[in-house]
């Protein structure tokens, strides 16, 4: 594949078989680069190229990269006298930049600046369609807005651009942009942009559920930024937004079967609007390679390497084998049951007997911590934070780690109208939902409601159903239905100040990703919670 991709590269670097003959002229145009996707390709194949020659040593395809770089675009884009260059879609920013990595050649970091701060001889009207309107520099963002994918991609190439220059304005700008996300904007699921029309952010606390866009896309440039944002920092709310997008909003855009997958991931469903939400194929066809990328690139998530030691981010059964940054070869073994268990057990076996910090990630989600090294038992262990574990670590040494899993049961900001009165549900890092098939008989979703008394994680049980989806933890909850009499059922009628009549039902949750696996049926995330 390579080698018919790289034997239609021209002589002066351009590589897209799209503006080729009759669209030739077309090339790099100011509209086209605004609105198309032409430099957003090129960047993926850079990052492609780049993972591939990391991965085998090839070159073919990186020099291939390299020759539009420097042939194509330093010396023709940039600057005044060079002709005006702008990233409708961003994803150039951060290929530029990794390819600065590998090459130090500071003139494509310096591309990726310029692209970022917006060429000031561009003056076109701001779309909504897009994030890096022309002539707007990033560091003049205040909002997340716009397309939500562009816009978490502007963030990522933003953040690496921080990372090699430690620019303290692109820093301010990154931290207002995240609060300004997690705080009224982002999803239960880790999912942002709720609004269809140009798949955008929508004001702070808009977060409609059945209409929610939650492109799988989007979910994913979440993660991606989240993940630069904490090899910056060391700061574990940022795995912790890696770690509630992963498990929710990305893993929900495959069907378990890898046969078809969501564009958008709404928190809540009526089979009855005629919308198919898993399909096959669809035109726009961005989210099956993006998501297979995603899962294919999970093994660089769970560990990082600092001057003083190691970060455990996310808990799998797996097996490092890597070196610490002094280069003394390392093996981390995990053996788990997470998501489903809080139980993790993880065996340290360096090359020789060494000083160093393990890092080790507490979940923000978990209310407490029990830690013991090779038994003896550790202290310091706070929600939310790395506990740095400072030792001579010996082969064969053993964290273990055991958190609780009680159910939690969230509300939502007052100012998100759409969750008012209603609870998402949450075990460990997943969320979950109720998906009609699973309850009584006659039973509608919209008519249920959860009872929470006091304790709210006291009234759900939660059982493990390998012979579930693929084997699934689900909660069971003693909740209650409304009998709706004619009088209610018309679209208006007298308040008649009584309550509703009611019953109570067994309610049956599942974890949210695994919705749609099945056959057409309601869902919902949030579920109203019965008034005392």
């Amino acid at each position: 594949m390579i080698d018919e991709v790289v034997a239609v590269q021209e002589p002066n670097g351009y590589l897209n078989t799209y503006y080729v003959d009759d669209r030739k002229p077309e090339r790099m145009l100011t509209q086209t680069q605004t609105t198309g996707h032409e430099l957003y390709n090129i960047g993926h194949m850079l990052q492609g190229a780049i993972a591939y020659y990391r991965g085998t040593g090839e070159r073919k395809l990186l020099d291939a990269g390299i020759r539009f770089v420097n042939d194509f675009l330093i010396p023709n884009y940039g600057p005044a006298p060079k002709q005006p260059i702008v990233s409708g879609h961003p994803e150039i920013e951060l290929a530029l930049i990794e390819l600065y990595r590998i090459t130090a050649d500071k003139r494509q970091l310096d591309l990726a600046g310029y692209i970022l701060q917006g060429d000031e001889r561009l003056h076109l009207p701001e779309r909504r369609t897009i994030y890096m309107f022309s002539g707007t520099p990033f560091t003049a963002r205040t909002k997340l807005e716009g397309h939500a994918v562009r816009a978490m991609y502007a963030c990522c190439g933003a953040t690496d651009y921080y990372m090699e220059t430690g620019d303290p304005t692109y820093w301010k700008t990154l931290n207002t942009l995240w609060n300004d996300m997690t705080s009224t904007k982002m999803y239960v699921t880790g999912g942002v942009g709720s609004r269809s029309d140009g798949e955008a952010f929508g004001h702070a606390y808009e977060l409609p559920n059945d209409r929610a866009y939650g492109e799988s896309c989007a979910a994913i440039g979440n993660m991606m930024w989240n993940w630069r944002m904490l090899a910056a920092t060391g700061d574990a709310k940022f795995t912790d937004v890696i770690e509630r997008a992963l498990y929710n909003g990305i893993n929900s855009g495959m069907s378990l079967d890898g046969t078809l997958y969501c564009y958008r991931n709404p928190l809540a469903f009526d089979p009855s609007t005629g919308e198919k939400i898993r399909n096959p194929w669809y035109d726009t066809t961005c989210c099956p390679p993006n998501l297979e990328r995603t899962f294919a690139s999970l093994p660089g998530y769970f560990y990082s390497t600092s001057t003083d030691g190691i970060y455990l981010h996310l808990y799998d059964n797996s097996e490092l084998n890597w070196r610490l940054e002094n280069g003394i070869g390392l093996k981390v073994r995990q053996k788990t049951n997470y998501p489903w268990d809080g139980r993790i057990e993880v065996t340290i076996t360096p090359a020789e007997p060494s000083n160093f910090t393990f890092y080790l990630r507490i979940p923000g989600w978990a209310d407490s911590a029990q830690v013991a090294v090779n038994g003896k038992s550790m202290t310091g262990a706070k929600p939310g934070e790395y506990l740095p574990i400072r030792r001579q670590w010996s082969p064969g040494d053993i964290i273990q780690l055991q958190m609780e899993m009680p159910v939690h049961a969230l509300e939502a900001n007052p100012q998100v109208a759409d969750d008012s009165g209603r609870v998402a549900v949450q075990r460990g890092p997943l969320v979950y939902c109720m998906e009609e098939l699973d309850q009584p008989k006659g039973v509608a979703i919209s008519d249920v409601a959860v009872d929470l008394g006091r304790k709210p994680e006291a009234q759900f049980q939660s059982e493990l159903r390998s012979d579930l989806l693929g084997g699934v933890v689900v909660l069971h909850h003693t909740g209650v239905a409304y009998e709706r009499g004619s009088a209610r059922s018309a679209l208006y009628s007298r308040y008649s100040g009584q309550p509703p009549q009611t019953r109570r039902v067994p309610l049956t949750f599942i974890p949210y990703y695994a919705w749609s696996n099945r056959q057409q049926t309601s869902m919902q995330v949030w579920t109203p919670v019965v008034q005392a």
